[in-house]
C-alpha cells in the first residue's frame, strides 16, 4: 500500500492535533532551508542555526493555536523574519553596550570572494530592497507569499524586487573585483 503524501498544511494541523511525527516531518523538509535563511542574513554560521530552531521552537509551541490562513511556508518564514528581527535588535543593544570599541563580528566560516562581493552588493541594497530579493531569490517564495509576510501589495512587491535586481546588478557591475590570470600577470612582467 502506498503511503500518501501530505502537504506541509495538512501535516501542521496534524502536528496541532498531537500528531508528533508530523512535526518531525516538517522539520526534515523545512530544516536546511531555514538554516539558509538565516546564514544568508548573519554572519555567524553557529548563530543563524541557533536562530533556525529557535523559529522551529516557537511553531512547536505555536502549534496548538495554528490556523491555516495562509501556506504553511509563508507562516513559517514570517515567524523567522520575527526571530531574525528580535536577533538583530538584541545585537543592536550588544553592541551599543557590551562591545568595546573597533571589535568586528565573529569570523564565521571563510567565504571565497564572490561570495564577499555578492554579499557586500545585497548589504548596499536598502533594507526593504534586500529583504524582498533574498526572499524572492534565495527562499523561493512567491510574490503573493512576499507581500503577505512583508505587508505589501503584490504589485509592490514586484516593484520592488524589479528596482533591487537592478540596483543589485548596477552595484556588482561597477563595483566588480579586477582579476588578473597568472598569464596575463607574467606577460606584463616581462614587458
Amino acid at each position: 500500500m502506498k503511503s500518501e503524501v501530505r502537504t506541509d498544511e495538512q501535516l501542521m494541523l496534524a502536528f496541532a492535533n498531537g500528531e508528533v511525527p508530523a512535526f518531525d516531518q516538517l522539520f526534515r523538509r523545512y530544516w536546511d532551508r531555514l538554516r539558509g535563511f538565516f546564514v544568508r542574513r548573519l554572519a555567524d554560521r553557529g548563530r543563524a542555526e541557533e536562530l533556525a530552531q529557535d523559529t522551529f521552537l516557537v511553531v512547536f509551541r505555536a502549534a496548538s493555536r495554528y490556523e491555516q490562513r495562509a501556506l504553511f511556508r509563508t507562516y513559517l518564514y514570517a515567524i523567522a523574519l520575527r526571530v531574525l528581527r528580535a536577533e538583530r535588535r538584541r545585537a543592536r543593544l550588544r553592541a551599543l553596550f557590551f562591545l568595546p570599541a573597533g571589535t568586528k563580528e565573529p569570523a564565521g566560516a571563510c567565504p571565497d570572494e564572490e561570495t564577499l562581493w555578492i554579499r557586500e552588493g545585497l548589504g548596499r541594497l536598502g533594507r526593504k530592497d534586500h529583504e524582498v530579493l533574498l526572499l524572492r531569490e534565495y527562499e523561493q517564495l512567491s510574490y503573493a507569499e512576499i507581500g503577505a509576510l512583508l505587508g505589501l501589495p503584490l504589485n509592490t512587491v514586484r516593484s520592488r524586487l524589479f528596482r533591487a535586481r537592478e540596483a543589485l546588478r548596477e552595484i556588482l557591475v561597477s563595483e566588480k573585483p579586477v582579476q588578473l590570470s597568472t598569464e596575463v600577470a607574467t606577460e606584463e612582467e616581462r614587458a
